[in-house]
């Protein structure tokens, strides 16, 4: 009779047990202890905003590139950056700061795009990103080319990204040519910003115009198809992207970057669909009618080309 009943409540036990996962999805999927961390962290984040006083969002900012010849490439990088080639560019016009959520933000409400954000429910740090002034991140090459328009506007092509943060004289980081550890925002150092900081912020990331967070913070698209060897192949004047490609050319590194090889020369490349939260961008304009503004770039300001040193305005 106790054999009997211990095999009862035997067969109850294993039937429960089988049972467990089905129960599970009648309720619903359950969250793994990561994705439930990074919920109470974007709890937490929430929280910590309310009661702070907001921040205000960054003017935007146009600063002009003169024409003229910079020193593109650098023979004392990888293959993909020679060679060191003199390059003339007409004068340009490009963002100060990388695009930020609050602009990317008015662009969705615009327009209907999708918003900026991860295309995986396994996203790191989607909670933290979220700052007005911090980059727009999760944003692939499509969605910045689509801000950009709506801006009236396009993306900077590789060469004058390149001559935005490097300036004319061939220097290896925006700040000149000896390497400082916690020159921008880098994995590498503790500077005090986990993610992706507000832009501007790091004040020792600026180039020699004035531009901020070229060598750190976050990657950035650009307009060019990505080519092994193409600074041997292009024009020395006003050179353009490759005719077609795989790849997207991303340029200057983000705040998960380390090692040694940080130089503002260095290329990286992405598939044009992709989105990350390292990834965000900033927008460029030929001068010609630089001042018509779309709708999206209502009460922008621009600055004529001055050093970086100068009086304009900063963010506190």
């Amino acid at each position: 009779m106790l054999e009997t009943r211990f095999k009862v409540v035997f067969l109850f036990a294993v039937l429960f047990a089988a049972s467990l996962p089905i129960i599970a999805i009648l309720r619903g999927t359950i969250s793994t202890p990561f994705e439930a961390a990074s919920t109470h962290s974007e709890e937490a984040v929430s929280g910590t905003a309310s009661e702070a006083s907001p921040e205000e969002p960054l003017p935007e900012e146009l600063v002009v590139i003169p024409a003229g010849p910079f020193i593109r490439g650098t023979n004392q990088g990888g293959f993909d950056e020679q060679p060191e080639r003199q390059i003339y560019l007409d004068e340009f016009l490009i963002d100060r700061y990388e695009v930020t959520n609050a602009q990317y933000a008015a662009f969705v409400k615009a327009t209907g795009h999708r918003k900026s954000g991860p295309p995986s429910r396994y996203a790191k740090n989607p909670g933290r990103m979220r700052g007005v002034n911090q980059p727009a991140v999760y944003v692939s090459w499509e969605d910045a080319k689509a801000y950009c328009t709506w801006r009236g506007r396009r993306l900077p092509t590789e060469a004058e990204w390149e001559k935005a943060m490097r300036g004319t004289d061939g220097r290896l980081w925006p700040w000149g040519n000896v390497e400082m550890p916690g020159g921008a925002n880098w994995a590498r150092v503790d500077d005090g910003f986990d993610v992706a900081a507000p832009v501007g912020r790091v004040r020792s990331d600026v180039s020699p115009y004035g531009v901020m967070d070229g060598a750190g913070n976050v990657m950035e698209w650009v307009e060019d198809w990505y080519l092994e060897g193409a600074y041997a192949a292009a024009s020395d004047r006003n050179p353009e992207s490759p005719e077609y490609g795989t790849y997207k050319v991303l340029r200057g590194a983000g705040y998960t970057s380390s090692g040694s090889d940080l130089r503002i020369t260095a290329r990286s490349k992405m598939m044009a669909d992709f989105r990350d939260e390292t990834i965000g961008f900033r927008c460029a304009q030929s001068s010609v009618g630089k001042g018509r503004m779309s709708e999206g770039g209502k009460g922008e300001k621009i600055i004529e080309n001055q050093s970086s040193r100068g009086s304009e305005t900063r963010p506190k």
